[in-house]
């Protein structure tokens, strides 16, 4: 009986090296086990805070908690085994923003209406998708530029990790300033820095993923990290499920906020898969294999999170730390999204975890994670080195898109200044001729 489990074991071990081309990749089970474990830490925030921020508007805490978990497990796993790239999807912050206080709290649409508009705009999604409009998109996209965009995610990631770890804060004056050092997450974090760097240095397997346990044991005793249980039974899923107004949602009036909606999801999701697939090593020639079928997967997400009472789901430049790890397959996502999937269930832990600290100000702070995604943001910056900063038509669109990413938080509006920057200055220079006709056409509408 020993004997034929193990070899069961070592059977299904094989068949899923040959299903995901772990050996072609370079990479290993191991491997994209711990990336995908990895990438799960990073992003489980959005956990609780999607939840927390939609239910302003009304829906059900729990019910949205539950799409959040599920929306992202269905997306994810759908890359994965489908797609098999190590990216990651979850209903997206800048989105879930919009969704809450423009359109539902500022213009007083009601949420299942809101819901409706997102699902019509992840069918448009679906249908550019198919006419390969995208996949043109992506190609099209200038190479200084795709570097400047994986070097502008790095920035805003480590911004954001910078800001969860108390390192950065608020200042009127300023808009940013330094925190306070001396506080306990900000302490917790720094020395989970140190600790990771130094594991990276050592050539550690896994040493993001070990800095994250390692931040989150040491958070115990400084108070920051806090037992709430184990496991719990997960909420109902009534109060959000097939709850989206479609009727409502195909009035005229609320055309400009699918256009929104869709204009968000399209330019998030080719700045992520640009920065991380710089970063991953997918991007060979210019050309970005399978790339049609990860926006698919992104576009086919939404619908299903509008379905299950969330707004729009897309990747998440989180992704880039399991990519960081080594993550080179979608067996990666696979394991993300069954964690997600698994969330349900263990909230409490996930919360312990990943939930993270109120400081003295009142944000919300991520002290143990943060550490990892400051490491994923240095080392996404290595595409500095390819964009050709002699070239002031190349350089100066680039460091455009570079430095507005994490100065606006928003990877749609960085590349929107990318790409109507580029157009200009070489039109200006005489090099019009250099301009995919494509991104003319973009540069105007976004202008």
């Amino acid at each position: 009986s020993w004997r034929r489990r193990t070899g069961e074991g070592i059977g299904m071990k094989r068949a899923i090296e040959r299903y995901f081309g772990l050996a072609a990749l370079g990479t290993s089970v191991r491997t994209e086990l711990i990336a995908g474990v990895t990438t799960f830490m990073t992003m489980a925030y959005i956990i609780f805070v999607n939840p927390a921020m939609i239910s302003a508007t009304g829906i059900d805490f729990g019910a949205a908690m539950m799409a959040t978990c599920l929306s992202a497990a269905f997306a994810t796993i759908l890359m994965g085994a489908w797609v098999n790239y190590p990216i990651a999807l979850a209903p997206g912050m800048g989105e879930n923003a919009f969704f809450t206080y423009t359109v539902c709290l500022g213009m007083g649409v009601p949420w299942r209406v809101a819901l409706g508009c997102v699902f019509i705009e992840g069918l448009i999604f679906i249908a550019l998708t198919l006419t390969k409009m995208r996949q043109a998109l992506m190609d099209s996209i200038p190479e200084s530029l795709r570097h400047a965009v994986a070097c502008g995610i790095g920035l805003l990631i480590a911004f954001v990790g910078l800001k969860d770890a108390g390192l950065v804060v608020a200042n009127p004056a300023t808009l940013v300033s330094l925190g306070d050092v001396l506080s306990r997450p900000a302490l917790l974090s720094l020395g989970g820095l140190v600790f990771t760097g130094a594991l990276l240095a050592r050539s550690v397997r896994g040493a993001i993923l070990w800095g994250i346990l390692a931040a989150a044991l040491a958070g115990i005793p400084l108070g920051i990290v806090r037992y709430q249980g184990i496991v719990s039974a997960p909420p109902s899923m009534m109060p959000t499920l097939l709850q989206m107004d479609l009727r409502g949602a195909m009035q005229m009036g609320l055309l400009s906020i699918v256009l929104v909606f869709l204009f968000m999801d399209v330019f998030d999701t080719v700045g992520t898969l640009a920065g991380v697939g710089e970063l991953g090593g997918f991007i060979k020639g210019g050309k970005f294999p399978r790339v049609g079928q990860a926006m698919l997967s992104d576009a086919v997400g939404t619908c299903a999170g509008a379905a299950l009472g969330t707004p729009v789901v897309t990747s998440f430049i989180e992704s880039a730390s399991g990519i960081a790890c080594g993550g080179r397959s979608g067996l990666a996502s696979v394991v993300t999204g069954l964690l997600f999937a698994a969330a349900v269930f263990f909230s409490p832990l996930i919360r312990m975890i990943g939930g993270g600290c109120e400081a003295a100000n009142g944000a919300l702070l991520h002290p143990v994670t943060a550490p990892s995604l400051v490491i994923v943001g240095a080392m996404m910056l290595r595409s500095v080195l390819r964009v050709d900063w002699r070239d002031y038509t190349e350089s100066l669109p680039a460091f455009i898109v570079i430095i507005l990413m994490p100065l606006t938080f928003s990877i749609a509006t960085a590349i929107a200044f990318g790409f109507i920057i580029f157009a200009a200055v070489k039109l200006a220079a005489g090099r019009g001729r250099e301009v995919p006709a494509l991104i003319y056409v973009c540069a105007a509408l976004f202008a």
